[in-house]
């Protein structure tokens, strides 16, 4: 456990850079704590110290990044995830609060093809945002479908103004927030799955599946999912995909350096024991080492059941609301293989998707059943082909992901499974794309539910938190701000908008936005 503070930059230093005097005269004296370092987490610190509240990041673990964790193995870089960034303006705008450039600190690049997908019968599939190369690739399945394919766009340009400009920003604090809001999802067909809203401008079922997927990415079933989830299209379309060299944990340490230079304070590998409260407030936040520290407002990037439960255990508010979490719907977990190969593999892409013979049945396995399929559509992460310095020289980073049913749905024994399942994952790979990759393999380790559970405190194993389906999404999910202790608030994948990168940090900018209107109204007081 450490206390790591940064450099207090003003306006005359770093070239006019730094916090504007002007807001932090508004803010002076004001703290602000922040659970778990994970992309909301930083996003959220980054605003409020831009904004001169002293704020203080809360690590559990012995390095930032919640689910952006990194290991380093035998000279290999294995991130944990998420792999995959999109809306580079979201997170370029956390430095351009102070005149900075994420340019400083994060090196972006381009990710072409955004993914490969892949089918049993060696059907090939290039997704990108070229739309001659898109078409071509549309066309090589079915030529029909280029025309749909046209329309599903105009569909998820519409979705996506509504669904992530209008409201993905927005904090839903009261039922009739989200009146507002129905009248454009409805008009939006909201109730409709995405895999049904694709299905009726796409006939070719390998088509559908290509531009059904996304929602796996961020925890739901494309069967399930809200349409206003096809708006994943429009993003990747318009802003492309992109990685982080040295990895998405190098984002994260570009955040944490940027956090550090305006003043903010990170202490890591010493786990909150639990927000303390008097009345309708959090109080004080006492840390596992016996830390304990006063805030005029705390946050919780933790999962959200774990910040209910364990977190504000002691009060009425934690106790009751975790009741009513634990009826909720929560998102799938993860099975990741993590593998260092001898070689290099410029032909396998940096995203590939392999997809299964089975597609809705594999997914109701997952979500409905609680089964482990013995067949499964594997997302393959290969980041050293576009970044060599993954991986030694003349060697490759790998991680194989699968999505499996979360503790409560399936509560198998993950160390008598885990190696099973592994050997049948890199079966799968080297029947497809890599013959020998047995006798390649230079090092390998796995990450089960369980350690989803053990490390990140996720309820029941899950990798996304709360389902994202429709009757759990705006105001029926997590409140940015708790309904009853009035300085505590929440950012991350279990509030509004959810998962995903541009997800938590869109939920950092509208939990920021309260949080500072809290803290202004209080200072005038």
């Amino acid at each position: 456990m450490h206390d790591t503070p940064g450099l207090n930059l003003s306006p005359s230093s770093g070239a006019g850079k730094g916090i504007n005097p002007d807001i932090a005269k508004k803010y002076e004296g004001k703290t602000a704590c922040v659970i778990g370092a994970g992309f909301g987490g930083m996003a959220l610190a980054i605003r409020l110290q831009s904004a001169g509240i002293a704020t203080t990041v809360v690590e559990k673990r012995d390095k930032p990044g919640g689910r952006a964790y990194f290991w380093e193995k035998d000279g290999f870089t294995f991130d944990a995830g998420p792999t995959v960034i999109t809306d580079p303006p979201c997170l370029k705008e956390l430095w351009e609060l102070t005149g900075h450039d994420i340019a400083e600190d994060v090196e972006l690049m381009k990710v072409h093809p955004f993914y490969r997908l892949n089918w049993p019968d060696g059907t090939n599939f290039d997704y990108s945002n070229d739309e001659d190369e898109l078409n071509a690739e549309i066309a090589k399945l079915n030529p029909d479908d280029v025309v749909g394919y046209q329309r599903f766009l105009e569909y998820s340009a519409g979705v996506f103004e509504e669904g992530y400009v209008k409201l993905g920003h927005k904090p839903f604090l009261d039922f009739k927030s989200m009146l507002k809001a129905a009248p454009a999802l409805v008009k939006k067909q909201a109730w409709r799955s995405v895999y049904d809203l694709v299905s009726s401008y796409i006939k070719d079922e390998r088509l559908r599946e290509a531009f059904s997927f996304h929602t796996l990415l961020v925890g739901g079933s494309p069967m399930k999912t809200s349409s206003i989830y096809a708006l994943i299209h429009k993003l990747e379309k318009d802003g492309g995909v992109w990685w982080a060299r040295g990895g998405t944990n190098r984002l994260i340490a570009g955040m944490v350096r940027h956090f550090e230079r305006l003043g903010g304070v990170m202490r890591l590998d010493d786990g909150v024991k639990e927000v303390h409260t008097l009345g309708t407030r959090a109080t004080e936040v006492e840390t596992e080492s016996g830390w304990k520290q006063r805030f005029d407002a705390v946050a919780s990037n933790a999962d959200i059941m774990h910040s209910y439960k364990d977190l504000l255990r002691g009060s009425e508010r934690g106790r009751k609301y975790a009741k009513s979490l634990n009826r909720k719907s929560y998102s799938p977990s993860l099975f990741v293989v993590h593998f260092g190969l001898e070689g290099a593999w410029p032909g396998i892409a940096h995203h590939m998707i392999l997809f299964g013979p089975r597609y809705k049945g594999l997914v109701d396995d997952i979500y409905k059943h609680g089964v482990l399929p013995q067949d499964f559509s594997i997302y393959l992460h290969h980041p050293t082909v576009t970044d060599p310095s993954m991986a030694p020289a003349g060697k490759s980073t790998f991680y194989a992901l699968v999505p499996v049913a979360h503790m409560g749905k399936m509560p198998v024994d993950w160390d008598q499974v885990g190696p099973k399942l592994e050997k049948m994952i890199l079966d799968e790979i080297g029947r497809r794309l890599i013959p020998d990759i047995h006798d390649r393999i230079v090092t390998k380790f796995s990450y089960a539910p369980k350690d989803f559970k053990h490390d990140l405190n996720a309820h029941m194993g899950s990798a996304f938190s709360l389902e994202p389906v429709l009757w759990q999404s705006a105001y029926l999910r997590g409140h940015n701000r708790d309904d009853v202790i009035d300085n505590f608030y929440l950012v991350g994948a279990g509030t509004h908008p959810g998962a995903g990168i541009p997800g938590v940090v869109g939920s950092a900018k509208a939990t920021a936005g309260i949080v500072l209107e809290d803290l202004a109204i209080k200072a005038t007081a």
